[in-house]
Parts: C-alpha cells; structure tokens; sequence
C-alpha cells in the first residue's frame, strides 16, 4: 500500500507513552494502526446512523427509550463497559 510522510502534533504525555509502550517497534506503524481503528469505528458509527434514518422513514421516528438502548449498546461495543454499569459505579 502506498505510504504519504506527514507531520502530526501529539500531547507531549501520549507520545511519550506512545514510544513506550512500541518501544523498538515503528513509531508510524503504531499511529497508522490507531488511524486504521478510529476510521473504522467511524464508519461502522456511520452506517448505523444510516440506517436508523432508514428505520424513521420507513416506520417513523424511534422512541427515545429506544434510541437509549442502542446508544447503551453502541457503547458496549465501543468500550466494553454498559451504561449502566458505569451509572452503578458512579
């Protein structure tokens, strides 16, 4: 795959703990794999966005109740912790 050299600015705590953490291992490599899981998240965010807009036109809007679950869900995935959960540690 083609390869494009770019300057980042990074707070000085992440890439410090960022070159720790890769040690000898390619500085670029680590930030190509973080860009990798961020965009995919993005688009995986992205089409369930879609197709809850298709959901609404197809059989009006979703109760709010609803969209809470798949938010809690969506969550979940993301970072593996409920809502619900975190509202009972708090």
């Amino acid at each position: 795959m083609a390869r494009a050299k770019v300057t980042l600015t990074l707070t000085v705590d992440n890439l410090e703990e960022l070159r720790t953490r890769v040690g000898a291992r390619s500085l670029s490599a680590a930030v190509d794999a973080a860009v990798s899981a961020y965009l995919a998240r993005m688009r995986h965010l992205s089409a369930v966005d879609q197709w809850l807009a298709e959901l609404e036109r197809a059989h009006g809007p979703i109760p709010p109740e609803t969209l809470d679950w798949a938010v809690d869900v969506v969550d979940t995935w993301a970072t593996g912790r409920s809502r619900q959960r975190r509202r009972n540690a708090a």
